[in-house]
């Protein structure tokens, strides 16, 4: 089964920045909505943002609202979150998934096709 590959996370202090990247060897990602979602240890899987297959509407939880931003590049079959401004907080395991309908509601158990997630560790 096709699956979903999550990449660019690592280490960074507060204040720093990542770009995660979400791409598809066997599945073309433009008809689908994708989602970014975290999950820290001891918690459930959160939604962070959702991007529509247009890419013309997005949606993002409060708490990373003017920090990250998410966006697509249907040319490279690769769907982008751009991390600024980072919080110790912002540490988890990030994942993608991808919904064959609406973006919204942006909810894990609403998305599927996950990866192997990517960690993003925000640390002094």
């Amino acid at each position: 089964q096709s699956q979903l590959v999550e990449s660019g996370g690592g280490s960074v202090q507060p204040g720093g920045s990542l770009r995660l990247s979400c791409t598809a060897s066997e599945l073309t990602l433009d008809a689908y909505a994708i989602g970014w979602f975290r999950q820290a240890p001891g918690k459930e899987r959160e939604a962070v943002s959702c991007i529509s297959s247009g890419g013309g509407s997005t949606n993002y939880v409060d708490s990373v609202k003017g920090r990250f931003t998410i966006s697509r590049d249907h040319a490279k079959n690769t769907v982008y979150l751009q991390m600024n401004s980072l919080k110790p907080e912002d540490t988890a395991i990030y994942y993608c998934g991808r919904r064959d309908g609406l973006f919204r509601p942006c909810m894990p158990s609403r998305y599927d096709y996950w990866g192997q997630g990517t960690q993003v560790t925000v640390s002094s």
